[in-house]
């Protein structure tokens, strides 16, 4: 019986010993190791370079109705397409409408952003007094109990009384603001003092369009520069506008004064605005009158918001 219970026992406590120990934890030796996390960098994106803009010919057209529509000069045209002769174009040809060089790519770069907050820390800490005596504020004058106490006393004192005793920087004066260049810097005019015979109409879905205004006058009347520019074209190779006088404002602005009896000025020629340029006539119009057009960037605009009141 005593033999009994001691086995008992014994079993008891050889169990109770094995219960005591955490099971050993499985490791797949074979297992890759995992990958760590990526770090991001900045995204660099380049944006493509300024592409030449392209124009298809279709029939009847000519170089300068193509030049005009694009707000071009025609011979600007026919060098970017080593065009010799501008009246020798054909249907289907691709002719280059634009610059053939575009500006050149600008790399621009994305800040990254922070995954968390960042903790702002002040640049100096009210218990690092050893700073102070190492190098006092400023780092220009010599360490001295009264200037410890000097820069203590002005470390508590309000913002105003720092602002009297330490003089402040005044900012750098900035630059003058260029006056408004460009399309703002046109000053237009009317090119005639004649009555409107009609207004701009902008076509569209079958509708008839004018691409300018009207202006009625007397054959041999003086036709007027709108706005100072330069002469870009000179002619009657445009159907519809008989003789046909061009200007440039800048870049962006032409003037086309159309049905001229007689034209007095030269392409390449600089002129004023209010300047006499052309005789108001019939040529290719029902009437004696001026046809008048603004264009921006080729497309016709209303001229009426650009002219002065009268």
């Amino acid at each position: 019986m005593k033999s009994r219970v001691l086995l008992t026992a014994l079993l008891l406590i050889g169990l109770a010993g094995c219960a005591s120990h955490a099971p050993v934890p499985v490791v797949e030796r074979g297992a890759p190791a995992p990958a760590p996390a990526p770090v991001s960098k900045p995204a660099i994106q380049v944006p493509p370079a300024g592409e030449t803009r392209l124009h298809t010919v279709k029939k009847g057209e000519t170089l300068y109705s193509i030049s005009l529509e694009h707000g071009q000069d025609y011979k600007d045209v026919a060098a970017w397409n080593n065009i010799e002769n501008p009246n020798r174009i054909q249907v289907g040809q691709q002719l280059k409408v634009s610059p053939p060089e575009g500006p050149a790519p600008v790399a621009v770069v994305k800040p990254v952003t922070s995954s968390g907050p960042v903790e702002a820390k002040p640049l100096v800490s009210g218990s690092n007094s050893e700073a102070y005596k190492r190098e006092p504020k400023g780092g220009k004058l010599a360490y001295s109990e009264q200037a410890l106490a000097r820069m203590r006393s002005q470390e508590q004192a309000p913002e105003a009384v720092r602002q009297v005793d330490q003089p402040v920087e005044k900012p750098a004066e900035k630059p003058a603001v260029p006056a408004p260049t460009g399309d703002d810097a046109i000053d237009w005019a009317w090119p005639s003092n004649g009555r409107m015979l009609s207004n701009f109409v902008e076509g569209g879905a079958g509708k008839e369009s004018n691409k300018g205004i009207d202006i009625a006058g007397r054959t041999g009347e003086a036709v007027l520069a709108a706005a100072t520019g330069k002469v870009v074209y000179v002619g009657s190779g445009l159907r519809g506008y008989g003789n046909l006088v061009i200007v440039r404002h800048n870049p962006s602005y032409l003037s086309a004064y159309a049905h001229n009896s007689k034209i007095l000025v030269k392409e390449g020629q600089a002129v004023n605005k209010g300047q006499k340029i052309a005789e108001i006539g019939s040529s290719d119009a029902d009437q004696p009158k001026l046809h008048f057009e603004i264009r921006r960037l080729g497309k016709p605009v209303d001229p009426i918001p650009y002219l002065p009141a009268r």
